[in-house]
């Protein structure tokens, strides 16, 4: 297998920074676009006159789309020609845009997301196959470092910026950026490599629908397991099965389609058919040792971005501008990491960064298990948020250069596809169980609390049903309690106890991904082992 270790042959061609700024921006107006979606919300609800789960449609159908259709549109790619439908699909990203700033029902603003997921979709691989096509060895390191650190970097400034219009002006405002973002990347793009595409790739239908089908039904059974139910089905649920929830009947049947898809295409392959995949790039172990580790460091990533700012939203009642601040020191120290991790490439092996890094973010997730307490704002707080953000930048840079540099150039779109892929699923994953683990752990913590607290009878407590209840702020569940028998006594009496259990909860969950993350050094241990001062055979990994 290649490494990131520069070779002197191509090391020796230099190309102009100037490209790879439009691709770093390109990587930044998509993140910048997802993460500006949830402090949209608020404003679409106002303006629309719709509720919050009608407006949250709108980063559902992004998240599908992209999933669903990226490794259709790598094809398209190969076929058409990387630099051209780079450079259409990021006008249809501004078109996206216009639709967003000027939607006058939230059917605009849900269509606008479907035309930017779509565009995304081709956007991801493009980004892989444009930076293999324009730069080598240490330049390609550093480029595809910047790409993790690109959306560490827009999850601060959407916050920071868009937090600060949706205060003050409005919503719509904020894709007023991304719009100049999609401007400024067509411009840049003028001084990418250019490639003529290879018209003879055809693109497998039936691939395309199985991998399509298995995406969908997959995001869908995990985002979906909190509001529909892990087992039974809820009322909430759009139907039932012998009342089972349909989450998890999803789940099976995204993984069966998901299983057809791979058998398909290694038939194709063996017939010297053209798959809408290679599969040849996860061949060596090493190769599919990275994905299952991005994938664990991408759902570690979710969960964590899922449970702070819903317990500084949700429990504490804080703005989104001061979530954005409690988070910074994570995501500023991505961002630094992320830039900085391949300047080690040449002094230790993947598999000792790797391994290295696992431990820190490990550590940082007990410490933060142990730490962590309702004022987020403590000095051990930061410094597990902060060593979480190392371990979290080097690994989300790392395990993408060996997918990268083990590829040949031509593959460069099939790793791409494959990288968004299994992002846009473990973010899912991570975000949706992380929340089912969080909302049962509470609700058992709840309910037997209830039972060794006896100044809360059972008639207080089956008129507010406490022993179910969801991650809720303290002022919220007084005005609960106000509306029952309950007097005051009683009332603080369940707000402490509600308290209590949600920092437990919390403490939980940390120690629930502590575990995930030490789990996660046995696909690192195979990851590329080779010595700084030499240069493998790709043929021999």
């Amino acid at each position: 297998m290649s490494t990131a270790t520069a070779d002197p042959t191509s090391a020796s061609e230099r190309r102009s920074w100037g490209p790879m700024i439009g691709l770093f921006l390109a990587q930044v107006l998509m993140s910048f676009n997802v993460a500006a979606l949830p402090i949209s919300l608020g404003g679409m609800v106002a303006d629309f006159g719709v509720p919050p789960t009608t407006a949250s449609t709108t980063i559902v159908v992004y998240g599908l789309a992209v999933a669903a259709l990226v490794m259709t549109g790598a094809k398209l790619g190969q076929r058409v020609g990387w630099v051209l439908i780079f450079r259409v699909v990021v006008v249809l990203f501004a078109g996206s845009s216009l639709l967003m700033i000027f939607s006058q029902s939230i059917g605009w603003a849900i269509s606008g997301q479907v035309l930017a997921g779509a565009s995304a979709a081709i956007i991801v691989p493009a980004l892989v196959a444009l930076i293999a096509e324009n730069y080598r060895g240490d330049q390609q390191a550093t480029a595809v470092g910047s790409l993790g650190s690109a959306r560490a970097f827009s999850g601060v400034s959407a916050f920071l910026i868009g937090g600060t219009l949706g205060t003050l002006v409005g919503w719509r405002p904020i894709f007023f950026i991304t719009l100049g973002l999609a401007v400024a990347v067509f411009l840049l793009s003028f001084g990418l490599r250019s490639d003529r595409g290879n018209k003879s790739v055809r693109i497998d239908l039936v691939a395309s629908v199985l991998i399509g089908a298995a995406i969908v039904m997959l995001t869908l059974g995990f985002n979906n397991l909190n509001g529909w139910g892990i087992l039974s089905a809820r009322e909430s649920a759009p139907f039932t099965v012998l009342g089972m929830s349909p989450a998890p009947l999803l789940i099976v049947l995204g993984v069966v389609f998901g299983q057809l898809f791979f058998r398909w295409t290694r038939r194709r392959m063996r017939a010297g058919k053209t798959p809408l995949v290679d599969l040849s790039v996860l061949d060596r172990p090493e190769e599919r040792a990275a994905i299952y580790a991005m994938f664990i460091i991408v759902l570690m990533e979710a969960a964590v971005n899922f449970t702070l700012p819903t317990y500084i939203q949700v429990v504490q009642g804080r703005t989104p501008f001061d979530t954005s601040l409690a988070m910074m020191p994570f995501n500023l120290t991505v961002f630094i990491t992320a830039t900085l991790i391949v300047r080690f490439y040449g002094r230790f092996a993947p598999r000792t960064i790797a391994l290295f890094s696992f431990a820190l973010t490990t550590a940082a997730l007990l410490w933060l298990a142990f730490v962590v307490t309702n004022n987020w704002e403590t000095v051990p707080t930061i410094v597990g948020l902060i060593m979480f953000g190392i371990g979290q930048g080097a690994l989300v840079t790392l395990v993408f250069n060996v997918l990268v540099t083990a590829a040949p150039k031509e593959l460069a779109g099939d790793v791409g596809s494959i990288r968004g892929t299994t992002q846009n699923l473990a973010s899912a994953v991570g975000t949706a169980v992380m929340g089912a683990v969080l909302v049962t752990l509470l609700t058992a913590g709840v309910a037997q609390s209830v039972q060794d607290h006896p100044e809360l009878p059972a008639e207080l407590v089956s008129q507010v049903d406490l022993d179910t209840v969801n991650f809720v702020g303290n002022d919220e569940l007084r005005a609960a309690l106000d509306s029952t028998t309950a007097t005051p006594d009683q009332i603080e009496a369940a707000v402490a106890l509600n308290e209590e259990q949600r920092l437990r909860t919390l403490k939980f969950g940390f120690l629930i991904l502590a575990g995930i993350s030490a789990i996660a050094a046995l696909p690192a241990s195979r990851l590329p082992r080779y010595r700084p001062e030499e240069i493998p055979d790709p043929e021999q990994a």
